[in-house]
């Protein structure tokens, strides 16, 4: 009795379809990060001592980190503007979140009063702005799109929204997490950093509810060093080789949430 029961269980797995044809199991989804170049097109963002733009440097860091990205075989990466195209910040929002992706990088280079400023810093979305410099790099980044420019009557209002959804499913505190990766692994890299390097403020581009995602300031083109930093390939490899380090810290800490 117990040996033709053990034949009939032979028998049903063998006749298994999945293993008679030796069907490998589904490979899992490669995590898809959204990468958002930012300004292009008629809008050129920031503009250093030496005449650099904000937009040319952004997507250069963007396409290495990319490229950097693809390399292992672990990401997809998808990038919310190609070449010198000008894409709405709310579009750039929908996009990531259209592809369905697990977390969102928007990269760029600022600009100060003070051209002795320089170094590099980290954004999360808050209602409340950690500091002065915090809120006035979010009121430039939001105006210059016209369209967000025209909803700035209400801008606390969406924010506080995007918050709450946001509570409800984790995603602030694993954008915290991601920039308090950020902020290590340039750190490590011997990548100069503004003091109270992770701030925070109202950024329209970081509102996807559903996305954790960060704006990383890569330095100042108002500081000639800084400039001459941010056009040299090296020094944009280096960045991008950091930013690389930084997301696969914050997926090796295996909390994150894996879309469907």
């Amino acid at each position: 009795m117990l040996r033709r029961s053990l034949l009939a269980a032979s028998c049903a797995l063998v006749a298994s379809p999945a293993l008679a044809k030796g069907k490998p199991p589904a490979a899992p989804r490669l995590r898809l990060i959204a990468l958002d170049p930012g300004h292009g097109g008629s809008d050129p963002g920031a503009i250093g001592v030496g005449g650099t733009q904000e937009k040319s440097v952004v997507i250069k860091v963007a396409q290495q980190l990319q490229a950097e990205l693809q390399k292992g075989g672990r990401y997809r990466v998808m990038l919310t503007r190609l070449g010198d195209s000008f894409v709405p910040l709310r579009e750039r929002v929908a996009r990531a979140q259209g592809a369905k992706a697990d977390l969102f990088l928007s990269i760029h280079a600022d600009s100060h009063p003070d051209p002795g400023v320089r170094g590099a810093s980290v954004y999360t979305l808050s209602e409340a702005a950690s500091d002065r410099e915090a809120a006035a790099l979010a009121q430039r980044e939001n105006h210059a799109d016209a369209a967000v420019a025209r909803l700035t009557n209400q801008p606390d209002e969406k924010v506080a929204k995007t918050l709450v959804a946001m509570a409800q499913r984790g995603t602030g505190n694993q954008s915290n997490r991601f920039a308090d990766d950020i902020v290590g692994t340039f750190a490590r890299n011997g990548i100069r950093l503004l003091p109270h390097t992770h701030r925070e403020a109202g950024f329209a581009v970081l509102t996807a509810p559903d996305i954790p995602a960060c704006l990383v300031e890569l330095g100042y083109l108002s500081n000639p060093q800084d400039e001459k930093l941010l056009t040299v390939s090296q020094h944009q490899i280096a960045l991008a080789r950091a930013l690389r380090g930084s997301i696969d810290a914050y997926f090796a800490q295996g909390s994150a949430t894996r879309k469907a």
